[in-house]
């Protein structure tokens, strides 16, 4: 609590003692008492998930809430089935790397098969099945061998600053899935509802194109999920995420296989104001990037909140770069990270202030109002 540089190491500890084959239990003394921190379980086999997931669940809201009124957040889930637990992302701003675990365990395809047929089977399922995923979707039936035998490795992460070679990423099984799921009697249509990994999708040259059109002819809702979070280079560094270039090339690959598929689509942008090492400058970058190459305007953006367990809450809370311990801009003013947000939404208004005046019959041509001058 006295020393930053001191609370950057008790994390370094913590986050290389989470891999279950490799961790070891941690103990710190705090006065007279000890906090001890255990190892963690070990990752679910393929057998365990399937039989985690053949439980009987009501798929309702648990009455005790549902006497307080409706949860809507339920209706994108209710009917919706995991693949897989854990990510191989390690996304510096993200957890779930930590309490699913970096190495990945996929449901047997019958099991996912069998859950959907019995969604077949119940009240107010209408054919749609909202989503087919995990934390990420492309992550599905495959993971590394050493990983699994011997855990993660210390010296280097699976996806970032490129893709390890040993991960070997296939869409093979998920595109066998995917054919043999909207196949079956009473499923009309199969949503991708979760976000793909489009570096992932790129590096697969033996399915990753196969994969991306099945999704595309059939899995989109008309729009398909990406987290960019951002595209300038220092800002992706410290997030931990793939380049803008990938991002560019998955973007054209898909626009290009929606037409094929005779069909209208578009990609929806997760993007981070005010992350730590973000300032309006980098803001004005992933701005210009948006317009003049994904021809995007952001109607939602999210300003960065510190999550527990993640390198970017420690680079929040010391204000310092964790991996080279230099210091790092943070930005902690509201109206200041409001301002950040406004950079990469403001051409959205305009454009929703331009579409409006065009719709007025005998309007003058459109001119950009003065309060956006600036």
């Amino acid at each position: 609590m006295a020393d930053k540089q001191a609370f950057t190491r008790m994390f370094e500890t913590f986050y290389h003692n989470n891999d279950p084959i490799t961790a070891s239990g941690l103990v710190q003394k705090k006065g007279d008492r000890y906090l001890v921190q255990n190892p963690p379980p070990h990752t679910l086999t393929t057998a365990e998930l399937d039989a985690v997931s053949r439980l009987e669940y009501h798929r309702e809201v648990h009455p005790f809430y549902a006497s307080q009124g409706e949860v809507k957040a339920l209706e994108t889930i209710r009917f919706s089935i995991p693949t897989h637990r854990g990510c191989y992302g390690e996304c510096n701003f993200c957890a779930i790397s930590v309490h699913e675990g970096r190495t990945v365990t996929s449901r047997s395809i019958d099991s996912i098969l069998e859950e959907a047929r019995y969604l077949t089977t119940l009240p107010g399922f209408r054919g749609i099945i909202n989503d087919l995923s995990g934390p990420t979707a492309n992550m599905f039936g495959y993971e590394c061998p050493k990983k699994i035998n011997s855990g993660a490795c210390e010296d280097r992460r699976c996806v970032y600053p490129e893709i390890c070679p040993a991960l070997r990423i296939t869409h093979t099984p998920q595109i066998e899935l995917l054919t043999r799921i909207r196949a079956i009697p009473g499923v009309k249509k199969v949503f991708v509802g979760s976000g793909i990994r489009y570096d992932m999708v790129n590096a697969d040259k033996n399915s990753g194109r196969d994969y991306l059109a099945e999704v595309a002819r059939h899995h989109t809702s008309g729009q398909l999920k990406v987290a960019p979070e951002h595209t300038d280079p220092s800002v992706l560094r410290l997030m931990g995420k793939p380049s803008a270039t990938s991002l560019k090339l998955f973007k054209d690959q898909f626009d290009l296989l929606s037409r094929q598929a005779g069909k209208q689509q578009f990609l929806s942008y997760y993007f981070i104001a005010a992350y730590p090492g973000c300032g309006e400058n980098e803001m004005r970058v992933l701005r210009n990037y948006t317009v003049k190459e994904l021809h995007a305007t952001p109607e939602q953006v999210q300003v960065f909140t510190p999550t527990p367990s993640t390198y970017a809450s420690v680079m929040y809370y010391t204000e310092s770069d964790p991996f080279t311990g230099e210091p790092l801009f943070v930005e902690k003013s509201l109206n200041k990270k409001t301002a950040q947000k406004m950079i990469l939404t403001m051409s959205s208004a305009l454009n929703k202030d331009r579409k409006q005046a065009q719709q007025k019959p005998g309007n003058p041509p459109y001119k950009r109002p003065g309060k956006y001058a600036k």
